[in-house]
């Protein structure tokens, strides 16, 4: 069992590693180094697993050293400095107005939207008249505020073994699900999403915050909040706000991760 969980963790992509690849600037092609993962290249290269997979005619997560990915959607290469942008299964307004940088209003005005709604094979304006010079980066702390708003839309959703959709959730079906709302891919697993994020020393709000409870290592986890508090899909008490001082998690307390 131990042996299938790390062939699992390898396949899919999110053990956490220092080495990485090389892309063709002039090409947009990355090639696959020793260590790499399709949910490394992902998010180092701001782009969805599925769009890579789709781009790339990939059936599963599996990669090679020196196989060749592309990093455009098919007919992308040609276009790609065109003042259009094509949408991809799995894109978001928020993610495409990053790529382009704009923010998400720029991007609805230069296209008159009045929603966010949008949908593969929509051709979206990404420069023109509507557009004010690039603002800055969105921070850290907005993306967070985000995570939380998002997080308390769920609470009192009941605890499911495996769940990772509002009809009930497990406890790394909950983060990775409201991470997913605001254009944030996790690994699907506690135990990978310890391993594959960013250790900090001590929480800020919107990082994960892990706990070993049935079983050594990480097999617990929140969203934490501020104030000592944490949210998260308890197997008694479903989605709630917890404090970490509490008798039973505080000695359980394993340490954060953050995904900004």
């Amino acid at each position: 069992m131990k042996k299938h969980l790390l062939t699992v963790a390898a396949a899919a992509g999110i053990m956490f590693t220092t080495f990485g690849g090389s892309v063709s600037a002039h090409e947009n092609v990355y090639t696959v180094k020793s260590g790499d993962s399709l949910w490394r290249i992902s998010q180092n290269n701001n782009i969805s697993v599925s769009n890579l997979k789709a781009w790339n005619k990939l059936s599963s997560d599996s990669i090679y050293v020196n196989q060749t990915l592309s990093l455009l959607a098919p007919h992308s290469h040609e276009t790609q400095s065109a003042s259009t942008y094509t949408v991809q299964l799995g894109d978001t307004l928020w993610g495409i107005s990053t790529r382009h940088k704009l923010t998400v209003t720029q991007l609805k005005l230069l296209n008159n939207m009045t929603s966010d709604t949008i949908y593969a094979g929509q051709v979206l304006k990404v420069s023109g008249a509507a557009a004010t010079p690039a603002p800055a980066p969105i921070s850290t702390v907005s993306k967070a505020q985000m995570v939380i708003t998002e997080a308390k839309k769920y609470i009192g959703t009941p605890y499911l073994w495996g769940g990772i959709t509002p009809a009930g959730f497990d406890c790394s079906g909950f983060s990775r699900y409201v991470f997913e709302k605001v254009g944030i891919s996790l690994p699907r697993t506690a135990a990978t999403q310890f391993s594959g994020l960013k250790p900090v020393s001590s929480p800020s709000p919107g990082d994960l915050v892990f706990f070993t409870t049935y079983a050594p290592g990480p097999s617990h986890l929140g969203i934490y909040i501020g104030d000592n508090k944490f949210i998260h899909a308890g197997t008694s008490t479903g989605v709630t706000i917890t404090d970490m001082n509490n008798p039973y998690w505080k000695p359980r307390y394993l340490g954060a991760r953050t995904a900004f």
